[in-house]
């Protein structure tokens, strides 16, 4: 059984869904799973503390100190316990708390210690599910690498029926065995992956750049993490945090510095995937000193760069696997296609700048998956879930 010995500490917030609690945690001690419960208080209303605590054999947490004897409930003891968190039901307010980080209670403050993945189940009214807050909330803990078991269609407490119902438990624990079996499938693989754009300097204060903030790159490089993968992430300058789990951040600026880098890990990858968007051209001349303003006009001279994806293509080993990224405007698909021969790819992603949500800056993109036989379009999603999508066409390739 994939959940055995499983260490997993279920979150139960203020909805009528916290009956299905019991059932959940049920067939997770079913699966040979170790299983702790925290609830917030107004859960309490919906399923009692007795009833959890029988069935998850372990005291049900949900204050800070327990009750009369001044003991305090680590929070910090138990994200590091947790092997995943589970928040199910998920209230709409828990999730605002989730995605804003008010720690108002132990399960937020539990959240906001964790060092584990944490998945949540959404549960909550039509209404409350298809605001525009509650996705907004949504899509800031998605992007935060999160993982949503998704809400599903059916009759409603309020009589209303649609979207908004709590995952079912043995949908949930699906899920949690889904992913537990894939932490195995890229274990002991090498995966470098380069990300965000490059600086080409002018002089010590002004460079060339574009508009990549490398959010593609690092939800590929937690995607792969996830998978068990050994990860090397060569990155542009961005504001974004380092990715949980086994990855290993090479900072670099230039095109040049990328180029170095790439090339002296490449050769260690058994998978490589280039999503910077690497500067084409950089100045031919680099000033040592800030240049002035006059009243003529500035030219400046640009040499191209090394085509990295395109190099390391020219040394890849038999076995040795590699995806590149396109962004088009123009004859996008055959644009694609030439890149794929051109730099030897085993697939491509193309992204259209034609498609909103698609392409730099934002949290979601629309891509479509092409190699030499195939073209596969996926529909618009959290970067977060495309990068399980391409994780997931790699190792149908290793398969």
């Amino acid at each position: 059984m994939i959940l055995k010995g499983k260490k997993i500490l279920i979150g139960v917030t203020g909805s009528i869904a916290a009956y299905k609690a019991a059932t959940l945690i049920r067939l997770l001690k079913k699966q040979g799973a170790e299983v702790k419960v925290i609830m917030t208080a107004s859960a309490s209303h919906f399923i009692t503390p007795l009833t959890l605590s029988t069935l998850s054999q372990n005291p049900v947490l949900s204050e800070f100190v327990k009750d009369d004897t001044g003991v305090w409930n680590s929070h910090v003891d138990l994200g590091l316990w947790a092997d995943v968190i589970l928040v199910a039901p998920a209230s709409a307010n828990t999730l605002a708390k989730m995605a804003n980080g008010i720690a108002d209670n132990l399960l937020i403050a539990v959240y906001l210690s964790a060092r584990c993945p944490v998945f949540f189940a959404p549960a909550m009214d039509l209404d409350m599910y298809t605001h525009k807050t509650t996705l907004r909330n949504i899509s800031i803990l998605c992007n935060d690498g999160n993982i949503m078991i998704d809400a599903e269609e059916g009759e409603l407490a309020s009589g209303l029926s649609g979207k908004g119902r709590m995952a079912e438990p043995e949908h949930i624990v699906d899920a949690l065995s889904a992913f537990f079996q894939r932490k195995e499938v890229l274990k002991g693989k090498k995966v470098l992956i380069t990300a965000g754009p490059t600086k080409e300097y002018i002089d010590p204060v002004r460079y060339l750049t574009n508009a990549s903030t490398g959010k593609m790159g690092y939800a590929l490089a937690k995607a792969a993490s996830d998978f068990g993968a050994q990860v090397t992430l060569i990155s542009g300058p961005v504001h974004l945090p380092i990715p949980d789990g086994n990855v290993e951040v090479i900072k670099v600026d230039t095109s040049k510095e990328m180029y170095d880098a790439t090339m002296k890990n490449f050769s260690k990858s058994n998978i490589a995937i280039f999503t910077a968007a690497v500067a084409d051209y950089t100045p031919k001349v680099v000033s040592d000193t800030k240049i002035k303003k006059n009243d003529s006009e500035m030219k400046i001279s640009l040499i191209k760069t090394h085509d990295i994806a395109k190099e390391a293509g020219k040394v890849k080993r038999e076995g040795q696997l590699t995806v590149g990224f396109a962004l088009e405007t123009d004859n996008e698909v055959v644009n694609a296609q030439q890149k794929l021969k051109k730099k030897n790819f085993d697939f491509i992603v193309l992204n259209s700048l034609k498609h909103y949500g698609a392409g730099f800056g934002h949290d979601t993109n629309k891509i479509t998956i092409i190699d030499e036989h195939t073209q596969q379009e996926f529909s618009l999603k959290s970067k977060s879930e495309v990068a399980v999508d391409i994780l997931s066409k790699i190792i149908e390739k290793i398969k």
